[in-house]
Parts: C-alpha cells; structure tokens; sequence
C-alpha cells in the first residue's frame, strides 16, 4: 500500500513539473519572477540589431530578449553568455562580445508570438 501511495504521489509531483514546463516552455524556468533558458537548450541565437537578440530553443520556442542598451559589434562579432551556471536568466546576467570583449546586459526575456522555428 504504501508502495502505491509513494507512486501516486511521484506521479504527482512529475505531472506539477511537467505542467509547469508546458507553460513555460521546457527551456525554460522562472527565478525571482524572471524567465531563464537552459543553455544546454539553446539550439542557436539571432543578432536582429545592436539591442535586440532572438535565442531559439530546441523545443521549437523563440525568445526575444531587448538588451538594456545598444551593444555595439554584436552583429558583427558575435558574444558569449557570462554566466557560471547551466541556466541565463533577464536582466541578471549579461553577454560579452567575442572580439573587443565589451560586456552588456541582457534585459527581459519574452516569447515571440508564433515561435515554432523550422530552421537556423
């Protein structure tokens, strides 16, 4: 019986999580009322311009993500995340530009309308 109960009650807490997750997105989680992406979930970004960037996930959503200021070269040279965790979340962590080193913060996440992403 209790064998039973104790499956019930995993069954329960997986099926909150997974809820959570559907709403969401599975790339996603929500920290201190702030959306953050998996990394490891990250299929691949796009620069729009000097303040905007998209991060598509591999779950098929698209995140928009509007820096806090314009990031001058980031079209040009790219960036990588500043970040000590598996997870990046807005506006607690910000992104350097790989040639000139340049530091900027990322703003809020918000999901794109539409996001199912067929290809890179």
């Amino acid at each position: 019986m209790k064998a039973v109960i104790a499956a019930a009650a995993a069954a329960l807490v997986l099926g909150a999580g997974s809820a959570a997750n559907a709403q969401n997105g599975a790339g996603t989680t929500v920290h201190g009322g702030h959306i953050c992406l998996w990394t490891y979930q990250i299929d691949h970004t796009k620069v729009v311009n000097p303040t905007t960037v998209l991060f598509y996930t591999k779950d098929g959503h698209v995140w928009q993500n509007n820096l806090k200021g314009p990031c001058p070269g980031l079209e040009m040279h790219g960036f990588n995340f500043m970040a000590n965790a598996d997870q990046i979340c807005g506006p607690e962590i910000g992104i350097r530009i790989l040639q000139t080193g340049q530091v900027c913060s990322l703003g809020e996440f918000s999901p794109v309308a539409g996001d199912q992403h067929a290809a890179k």
